[in-house]
């Protein structure tokens, strides 16, 4: 029998019986597309909860990211596996956990948790309710709020481990991080700060470099109008270790120039167009991996360097159109969230 344990209720065999205040409803708003446009073509459903298996919880979604890569999916749904329509958008949020199943034990109802599950089976996280594996979900940080881990899951777990895992840096080093006012960039900039790097960011307009800056970057060039090897020159005189990129193009290319032989550069898949290879220099190329360990040194690094999450924007369930419109214009100092409950 297929048992899993709600807050308030129980459900068995998929049916869920309304014992108590808490149960968890049959449907739920979702926002999600019938078929592959623009931001219009985002609309409000009005779903079935999904039913976690064994392995997974169900999440009362509080907060969910909105990111380029929701984008890429709204509009190129079939280059993920599952396209089924209606489509819920969203790879990240978090919320409270209403259900788990059978094969979960480190995870209870109540708790307040954090995902990243790309492609996810049973939709994404532009709706009340996510169904996700469990080992995909991590314990919020004690003194974090929902919202700003909402906006971090997937943009946390890359910063950090293209700081430490695709390169690795060490106290000392200099690193370049080119769009360090993004989503991802605000939040590299604190851990490599965290790491003991010495970081040069790159950033557009005043406002964007003074963000950077703010955030602890030691030092901020424009990455449209600014000389970025000639920043870079004054920064390390001997040339930069280390480059990690988080936007692609001729700008990316003149922060390779500043690598001296040996240095290296890290991307995240999605970086267009990809850095060409260089003599001499070592590129890596990586995604975002979630998972207990993963959550639990992320856990480590946000609390370590009393991460600041910038929130540049944040839009009602209802609005998610409005909230891909807004990402669409461009110059997103932080991230974009939807607030759902």
């Amino acid at each position: 029998m297929h048992v899993l344990r709600i807050a308030g209720a129980l459900v068995l065999l998929g049916v869920v019986s309304q014992e108590g205040s808490g149960a968890v409803p049959q449907t739920m708003r979702a926002a999600a597309i019938d078929h592959a446009g623009g931001p219009q073509a985002i609309t409000l459903h009005t779903l079935p909860v999904p039913t976690p298996d064994a392995d997974e919880v169900l999440i009362a979604v509080h907060t969910a990211g909105v990111a380029s890569w929701d984008v890429g999916v709204r509009e190129h749904p079939d280059s993920i596996k599952h396209s089924q329509r209606p489509l819920v958008l969203g790879t990240d949020g978090a919320g409270t956990i209403a259900a788990v199943g059978s094969q979960v034990h480190d995870l209870k109802v109540g708790d307040q948790v954090y995902s990243y599950s790309w492609d996810n089976p049973k939709g994404g996280f532009y709706a009340e309710y996510v169904a996700v594996p469990a080992k995909l979900v991590g314990h919020v940080p004690a003194g974090m709020s929902l919202r700003d881990a909402g906006a971090i899951a997937t943009t946390a777990l890359t910063a950090l481990q293209g700081i430490d895992d695709a390169l690795h840096i060490k106290p000392g080093q200099t690193l370049i991080i080119h769009g360090a006012a993004g989503g991802v960039g605000s939040l590299a900039v604190q851990f490599a700060k965290l790491r003991g790097a010495r970081v040069l960011a790159t950033a557009i307009g005043d406002d964007g470099l003074l963000f950077a800056k703010q955030l602890g970057a030691d030092a901020a060039v424009d990455g449209r109008s600014g000389d970025i090897v000639a920043a870079a020159r004054t920064f390390a005189p001997g040339g930069v270790d280390a480059v990690l990129a988080f936007a692609g193009g001729d700008a990316l290319e003149r922060c390779l120039d500043t690598l001296h032989s040996g240095g290296r550069v890290a991307f995240p898949s999605g970086v267009r167009p990809e850095p060409g290879a260089r003599a001499g220099i070592s590129s890596v190329r990586y995604d975002a991996i979630a998972g207990p360990a993963e959550f639990a040194r992320l856990n480590q690094a946000i609390t370590a360097s009393k991460l600041r999450v910038p929130i540049a924007a944040e839009y009602p369930l209802a609005e998610a159109a409005a909230a891909h419109e807004r990402l669409a214009s461009g110059h997103v100092l932080g991230k974009i969230v939807l607030q759902i409950l």
